[in-house]
């Protein structure tokens, strides 16, 4: 996990702090209502940047609905995207394709990657949610008009480029990066179809490939010394790619994020800015010097999956963490960046 977020000093960003909050908890009850309870535990922070994009793009705000309350809004109500939010349930289609993936993975792995999973049981159990995960992704998927085939494609891909290269080498380390990078472009770009903005998808595409290859990457950077302990396959260690120059290819990765992005035409851009720039540099930073700080530094790549949580973790009011947020929602959004709010009042932040 990297730090905890807080927008705009101490009082914070109410309206993009809402904003944050209602595509992640829309994206968790999405996940809900197509896949039944047991699917939130596919929430995936970095998805619901496709639910951010979609909005960013449409003419009009997704629809909202109030949901009831959660223990992790300190059991308070709160307006988030409905499940009838055609970014929502993308995103929700390619969490539950990816969670499918990353526990096929961890299943090919062995005891060592499953955790409460490990034993022959248990590693059935967790194939078999795999594949429900697999078939409920593509029928949310088929519902907006995604194949989710392309994700499993990529992840099927990864084990074998990861298989290779722990056997034979040879390979470079952004040949390991690439079925990352390829399915995160598919899905940035179909914020694209869905908002009704064709002429996006390329850049948007392009941004995708950015942002998968940092993620891959800080994964592998924030894994390394549980990938050292139990022998696990790491593409910076199996490609010999040192910390200087993985460094440098996340600060080259998020240059290109940012031009990308800048191309695309958005209705508001705002939290797609924040998140996929500020938040995407920050992460960069956190992971690089988190590594000085302890004897190993590289990390599991999984199948693809992405782990850079650019936009931090919701954390309950009750979380000891929490105290640091004293008066806050319990949204562990921090660094966000408010410039804007020395030029305009879009951001509604205290002074």
């Amino acid at each position: 996990m990297f730090g905890i977020i807080r927008p705009c000093g101490e009082h914070g960003c109410p309206s993009l702090r809402a904003a944050w909050r209602a595509h992640l908890c829309g994206l968790c009850l999405t996940l809900r209502d197509g896949q039944g309870q047991a699917a939130r535990l596919a929430t995936n922070y970095d998805t619901l940047i496709i639910s951010v994009l979609t909005e960013a793009q449409l003419g009009s705000a997704a629809p909202r609905r109030t949901a009831g309350p959660c223990a992790l809004r300190g059991f308070r109500a709160a307006e988030v995207l409905d499940a009838r939010a055609s970014g929502a349930r993308l995103a929700a289609a390619v969490s539950l394709a990816l969670g499918a993936g990353k526990l096929r993975d961890q299943v090919a792995d062995g005891d060592a990657a499953l955790g409460p999973f490990s034993g022959v049981a248990r590693r059935r159990l967790a194939a078999r949610l795999a594949a429900r995960w697999e078939a409920g992704g593509a029928r949310l998927g088929a519902g907006v008009g995604f194949d989710t085939a392309v994700l499993a494609a990529t992840v099927d891909r990864q084990l074998d480029l990861e298989r290779r290269a722990a056997s034979h080498g040879g390979q470079g380390v952004l040949e390991l990066t690439a079925p990352t990078e390829e399915a995160v472009a598919a899905a940035f770009a179909h914020t694209a179809v869905l908002a009704g903005r064709p002429g996006n998808a390329a850049a948007l595409a392009e941004a995708g490939r950015f942002f998968g290859r940092i993620a891959h990457l800080l994964d592998a950077v924030e894994d390394g010394a549980e990938d050292a302990a139990r022998g696990a396959f790491n593409p910076l260690a199996a490609t010999g790619t040192g910390e200087r120059e993985a460094r440098r290819l996340c600060d080259d990765a998020a240059r290109g994020l940012t031009l990308a992005l800048r191309e695309v035409e958005f209705r508001d851009r705002h939290l797609v800015d924040t998140l996929l720039g500020t938040e995407v540099r920050r992460a960069v930073e956190r992971a690089f010097r988190a590594s000085y700080e302890r004897p190993g530094w590289i990390r599991k790549t999984g199948a693809g999956i992405l782990t850079v949580l650019t936009c931090g973790r919701w954390q309950p009011r009750w979380n000891r963490r929490n105290a640091r947020h004293r008066g806050g929602d319990g949204c562990s959004l921090s660094g966000l960046d408010c410039s804007c709010c020395e030029c305009c009042n879009c951001c509604d932040c205290s002074p």
